[in-house]
């Protein structure tokens, strides 16, 4: 996928979730909303804390669909786990960012 088609289906996907929130999400707030998601408990109020987690487990998610991570399985508490399956390549940070919009944008085409 080349930078102009991802760049052009991360807008659409940024506006239908403006649409739908009623304010424009970044990165970090999509990957939170991934964990959300992932966690399937609703939308609730959550700790600091557990935002960073939610964002983590967002982050876990997307790369799981490249390979980089593996489902464990939920804790007692019922939060999903991965496991780090494949070194993450050490890109620079407009590398990562589209390496995740790539993902995301999967994602987002799975539901």
């Amino acid at each position: 996928m080349g930078q102009v088609e991802i760049d052009l289906e991360w807008e659409s996907l940024v506006a239908k979730l403006t649409k739908t929130l009623g304010k424009k999400p970044n990165l970090d707030a999509i990957l939170y909303l991934i964990g959300i998601q992932e966690l399937g408990k609703g939308i609730r109020r959550f700790s600091k804390e557990q935002k960073q987690d939610l964002m983590h487990l967002g982050i876990c998610k997307v790369l799981s669909l490249a390979g980089y991570y593996v489902f464990e399985g939920n804790d007692d508490d019922g939060w999903p786990h991965y496991k780090l399956q494949k070194s993450l390549p050490q890109f620079k940070i407009d590398e990562q960012e589209k390496l995740l919009k790539m993902y995301i944008l999967e994602y987002f085409s799975e539901l």
